[in-house]
């Protein structure tokens, strides 16, 4: 289907359907963009995360037991 049918059958949506529509294509959007934007911004810090050693400091103790306080 190409983008001038999807747009001929959108204008056959009543008007509540059409916002409807918009709404959820714009939410799609959004999730998809916060989503990438996050994952670049995780792959632009992958090198610091692995090597800063203040970012690293708790890894140190990762394989110690761990005993709640009750």
């Amino acid at each position: 289907m190409s983008i001038n049918e999807i747009l001929n059958e959108i204008n056959l949506l009543p008007p509540k359907e059409k916002i409807w529509l918009i709404q959820q294509a714009l939410k799609s959007f959004q999730d998809t963009t916060s989503r990438n934007e996050l994952m670049m911004a995780a792959d632009a810090m992958e090198e610091e995360y692995r090597t800063d050693k203040e970012l690293t400091a708790f890894t140190d103790i990762d394989f110690e037991n761990f005993y709640e306080a009750k």
